[in-house]
Order: structure tokens, then C-alpha cells, then sequence
């Protein structure tokens, strides 16, 4: 009887230790559990700003490609008309040549009609009329229709020049507007070329970002882990210890549950003891007998 007491005594104890035990671990498992929490919400910052910056990378690298093919296209259009310009310059300078022999040739010929085109053609009918309606010495007519014929040959020269003129000046036109239009097409070619460059720099910029971002991912990863950790083994110690206390519990109620019918079944014995000796019964005799009957 005595062992038993001891027993149950050592038990008690045991249920009491598990029970503060059980006490102090529940709010360690709560601070585990709002800092394991608090680490997964970094990491879930962290992570969604991960993925804003690839979809960022994604859309600058879509803006940037599309820009690098303008420029190929540009190039190509540039190229084009740098070699028309050449084209261009070498017919000017072919027109600003023969415009030059012409005014070479016309400087030879006479100073006093070779800059005005309409007193030599003025002259050319003049004599023309004198030699039809004038009658003169041979000598004098073969000198007149001479000088006729240079007068018609300097006037075509004339006609020639005015005509280089013309070509001169419109090679020189096209030339300029072929050379404007190269020199445009440079700059467009410039201009999209940097604004390329520019959505590099910020995808490189990203990445970098990203880098970063992953450095401070990394030891938050492992302190969740180191958390999690923790906590599952909290838990199942916690679990473990709420069975035993539950065990413990279970044992001391069904003892005391025993131990209250004993004392029922001794109290009958006493009431019907009292009732065969026709004794008078107390109150406390009354329920005791009612309590064996519920029971």
C-alpha cells in the first residue's frame, strides 16, 4: 500500500513537471512560429521583387531588340545613300567640269558678244539681211558669212553653256539633298542606337538588382529553415508531452473514480448494516445509499 502511494506520489510529480513544462514551451512555440512567419514574409518581399524585375528584364529586352533591328534598317537606308551621295558627287563634279571647259572655250572667243546671247543672235540677222539685200564685192561677202558662221558657232556654245549651267546646278541640288538625307538617316541611326544602349544599361541594371537581391534572400532562406526547423521540433515535443500529461491525467481520474466507489460501497455496508439492526439513518447514510443505486 505504501509503494503504491509512493507511486502515485512520483507520478503527480511527473504530471506537475509536464505540465509547467507544456506551459513553458506553448509561448516558445508562438515566438518560433511570429519569427519563422516574419522570415517567410521577407522572403516573399524579396521574391515578388525578384519578379518584377524579370518582367521588367522581359519587357526592356523586347523594347531593346526592336530598337537594335530599327538600326539595322537604318544603317542599311544610311548606306544606301552614302554611296548614292558619291554618285551624286562624282556626276556634280563631272557637270562643274564640262561647265568649266565651255567657259574655258567661250573666254577665247569674241569679248564683245560672247556674255550676251541675244545681241549675237541680233547680229547674226543683221548680216544675214545685209547679205541678201546688199549687193558687195565677193571679198567683202565670204568675210561677212565667216564671221557669221563663228557668231553660229559662239551661239551654240552659248546654248552648250547655258545648258552645263543647268546640269551643273541641278547635280548640285541633288547632290545636297542625297548628302542632307544621308547625314539624316546618321542621326536617326545615332539616336536609336543610344536609346538602345540606354534599355541594355537598365537590363544590366536589373540584373544587378536581381544579384543583390538574391544575397539577401540567401541567409534569410536559411534562417526560415533554421526556424521551421525548430518549430517542428517544438511541435512534436509539445505533442509529446500533452500525451503523457493526458495519459497521466486519464490514470490519476480513473483511480480517483475507483477509490469513490470503494468509499460508496463501505458506506452501504454501514447503512444496511444499521438497517438490519433497525438503527436510525443519517443523511449522509441516505445519499450514499442513493449514490450505489446510480451507480
Amino acid at each position: 500500500m505504501a509503494s503504491n502511494s509512493h507511486d502515485d506520489a512520483e507520478l503527480r510529480e511527473e504530471l506537475k513537471e509536464k505540465r509547467r513544462e507544456l506551459s513553458a514551451l506553448r509561448p516558445q512555440l508562438k515566438s518560433i512560429y511570429d519569427q519563422k512567419e516574419a522570415q517567410y514574409q521577407q522572403l516573399h518581399s524579396i521574391r515578388s521583387s525578384i519578379k518584377s524585375c524579370l518582367t521588367q528584364i522581359n519587357s526592356l529586352k523586347g523594347e531593346r531588340d526592336q530598337l537594335t533591328n530599327k538600326v539595322k534598317e537604318l544603317k542599311q537606308q544610311r548606306d544606301t545613300f552614302n554611296t548614292l551621295t558619291k554618285e551624286k558627287a562624282t556626276l556634280n563634279e563631272e557637270a562643274q567640269k564640262q561647265k568649266k571647259q565651255l567657259v574655258d572655250k567661250l573666254d577665247k572667243l569674241d569679248t564683245n558678244t560672247k556674255s550676251n546671247p541675244s545681241e549675237t543672235k541680233a547680229l547674226i540677222r543683221k548680216m544675214e539681211h545685209q547679205l541678201e539685200t546688199e549687193v558687195m564685192p565677193f571679198t567683202k561677202e565670204e568675210k561677212i558669212r565667216k564671221r557669221v558662221k563663228e557668231l553660229q558657232a559662239q551661239l551654240k556654245k552659248m546654248g552648250e553653256l547655258e545648258e552645263a549651267w543647268k546640269t551643273s546646278h541641278a547635280a548640285a541640288v541633288d547632290a545636297s539633298g542625297v548628302r542632307r538625307k544621308a547625314e539624316q538617316l546618321h542621326r536617326e541611326v545615332q539616336g536609336t542606337a543610344g536609346l538602345s544602349q540606354q534599355k541594355h544599361q537598365q537590363v544590366n541594371s536589373l540584373y544587378e538588382q536581381i544579384k543583390q537581391l538574391r544575397e539577401q534572400e540567401r541567409p534569410i532562406l536559411e534562417k526560415h529553415a533554421e526556424l521551421r526547423d525548430q518549430y517542428q521540433q517544438a511541435k512534436v515535443k509539445i505533442e509529446q508531452l500533452q500525451s503523457r500529461v493526458e495519459e497521466l491525467s486519464k490514470n490519476f481520474n480513473d483511480k480517483e473514480q475507483k477509490s469513490f466507489k470503494e468509499q460508496i460501497k463501505e458506506k452501504t455496508a454501514q447503512v444496511s448494516e444499521k438497517i438490519r439492526k433497525k438503527e436510525k439513518l443519517k443523511i449522509d447514510d441516505i445519499l450514499a445509499f442513493q449514490a450505489l443505486d446510480e451507480d
